[in-house]
């Protein structure tokens, strides 16, 4: 981005909710208290996966990176939101918003994909259980987590350098708690036509094609379920997918609202629209990662047992 010209911006301020000063002192208490649970909760079952080897499976070793993802997701946007509740506008400097944005939707967009990979490692796993082994290898999996990474981050370095080349002129107050890209979009003075292409192609890429891989995965999961001729074992079957198939509502519902249409800022109504996608945004970049431990956790009879046998080793050790 040029900024020859004096009056394009080279810093943004971040309202998120100053009108809203009581909201403010409840929100800071809140997210500060669900960031500390993100932490903890999703810290713990990482290292559960890594510690516990009856864990070191496909499917924990996808755990384990969502897991990962979610902290270095929100570690990158709640000191920012939290920040921004302490000042009236809270200033961020031009590449210091880039970088904010480039790591979150890096991570929003890697989580797509791994979502989908977890769908499909479901699907096999059921559909296929006698060839499992050999068709979820290490490698198999191993490629398809990183093939998950390298597509978001592609993803995010496309987005956010055709954002860096617009110009920000008078405009430089971004309505949102941190430095999303649909709210910097709606702050340019220029045409953001290829913006907006590009996000449509991101959306078909890293949120459509995702969300497709999940339903016929789960259409042949279902179809399979149905044919176990006991109760027994058609609860045990769905039981591995319940978790999952939960995270998915949670984070496709809010992320689908947010990033299925891209808007210019001449087709917003009133800042109301602004608040109201920034609270659901702050839902999606919050509460998912806080919910996805629990979720995994209190669903897995696997993880709980992981959990106990480590505190029973960790208390036997300590005994001695």
């Amino acid at each position: 981005m040029e900024r020859t010209n004096d009056s394009t911006s080279t810093e943004f301020f971040l309202v998120g909710l100053s009108a809203h000063p009581k909201l403010q002192t409840v929100f800071f208490v809140l997210i500060l208290w669900m960031y500390l649970m993100i932490l903890l909760g999703n810290g713990v079952l990482i290292s559960v996966i890594i510690f516990d080897s009856h864990l070191h499976t496909p499917m924990y070793f996808f755990l384990g990176n969502l897991s990962f993802l979610d902290v270095c997701y929100t570690s990158s946007s709640v000191p920012l939101i939290l920040a921004s509740f302490l000042a009236v506008k809270k200033k961020v400097s031009f590449s210091g918003c880039m970088v904010q944005m480039f790591i979150s939707f890096a991570m929003g967009a890697t989580e797509c994909m791994l979502l989908g990979m977890m769908a499909l490692d479901r699907y096999v796993a059921i559909c296929y259980p006698l060839r499992y082994p050999v068709i979820m290898s290490k490698g198999a999996y191993v490629a398809m987590a990183a093939g998950s990474w390298g597509t978001g981050l592609v993803d995010s370095v496309v987005q956010t350098a055709l954002a860096m080349q617009l110009p920000f002129c008078a405009n430089n107050v971004i309505n949102h708690f941190v430095c999303e890209i649909l709210a910097i979009l709606k702050l340019a003075c220029a045409d953001i036509s290829i913006n907006v292409i590009s996000m449509t192609g991101s959306n078909l890429i890293v949120l459509v094609i995702p969300l497709l891989v999940i339903s016929i995965s789960y259409i042949f999961i279902v179809a399979t379920i149905l044919r176990i001729p006991s109760t027994e074992g058609k609860h045990k079957a769905f039981s591995t997918c319940s978790a999952h198939l939960t995270v998915v509502i949670i984070f496709y519902g809010t992320i689908f609202f947010m990033y299925a249409k891209p808007e210019s800022k001449a087709s917003v109504d009133s800042g109301n629209e602004d608040i109201i996608e920034a609270l659901i945004s702050l839902f999606y970049g919050v509460m998912t990662p806080m919910l996805n431990p629990l979720i995994y956790s209190l669903r897995n009879k696997d993880v709980k047992t992981a959990v106990k046998n480590i505190l029973c080793r960790k208390n036997f050790s300590d005994g001695k």
